[in-house]
């Protein structure tokens, strides 16, 4: 399923169900201020910081309004390539910013803006005592994760290999992984919500989306540098009707008060 979210230009604070996060302040732009609905299809990881900006950005344009389709960045790209208008697409991979641009959707160059690291999370019992990530391949362990398109399931994905590549691990542990594997989720905030319901026992979830909200639902396990990889999120302005305000929202996640929120959220910055 994809959320949509619409800021109206009168909105003062983010939506109830985030965290109340510091008063931002308006944003300063250098141009002229941008009207109009600004449609941005983004990586449903970016749902809490991309819904913090909003305010900033829209006392800075009082006559626009932000419109917020989060999902996972391959049903988004999918989206875009079989003629959904969005003015404004910002993906959890290079890949899907690629699929984007060649089914050319997009209005101009794409620009890293974030990086993330992945985490192990298990329900806050741990009732299977994992403690790392050898464990994810004991017997009984019920592993969740994404769909092999979606972002998070390739980061996935590619630690295992690097973990099979690892003796200490095995060569069979990406195997022994999937095997305990009990769904494959749409999108990563799908994948917390089962572990958060004790659905399943543990996940590869990027550290951003260990949100206040769940937090104290989960235990968070650092994965090791040896095996880490950092997901690196692109931005670009889409072929939709408002590229004025496209271009606008682009520049206001990439200048320093987008980056500001982005690192209160957990991402680091980008390469």
């Amino acid at each position: 399923l994809v959320c949509f979210f619409v800021f109206l230009a009168a909105c003062t604070t983010p939506s109830t169900s985030a965290p109340a996060p510091s008063a931002p302040t308006a944003a300063k732009p250098a141009a002229a201020p941008v009207s109009g609905e600004i449609v941005v299809f983004a990586a449903s990881s970016l749902t809490d910081a991309f819904q913090d900006m909003a305010t900033a950005f829209q006392q800075a344009n009082p006559n626009a309004r932000l419109t917020f389709n989060f999902g996972a960045s391959s049903q988004l790209a999918t989206q875009l390539g079989q003629g959904a208008r969005a003015d404004v697409f910002a993906s959890a991979d290079q890949a899907q910013m690629d699929n984007a641009n060649k089914a050319d959707v997009l209005a101009g160059p794409d620009r890293a803006f974030a990086r993330n690291r992945l985490v192990l999370i298990t329900p806050g019992e741990n009732r299977r005592h994992i403690t790392g990530m050898h464990d994810l391949a004991n017997e009984g362990v019920k592993f969740v994760t994404a769909q092999p398109s979606v972002p998070i399931g390739q980061y996935t994905a590619q630690l295992l290999d690097k973990a099979s590549a690892d003796p200490g691990y095995g060569a069979d542990f990406k195997s022994r992984v999937q095997a305990n594997t009990v769904s494959q989720e749409d999108n990563v905030r799908q994948v917390v919500s089962k572990v958060q319901l004790g659905e399943a026992d543990a996940a590869v979830v990027y550290s951003t989306d260990a949100t206040p909200q769940v937090r104290d639902q989960l235990q968070i396990i650092e994965i090791p540098d040896a095996l880490q990889t950092l997901a690196t999120y692109p931005i670009a302005v889409a072929n939709g009707s408002n590229s004025a305000g496209g271009e606008a929202f682009v520049s206001y996640v990439l200048g320093s008060q987008g980056q500001t929120t982005l690192a209160k959220w957990g991402f680091l910055a980008p390469p």
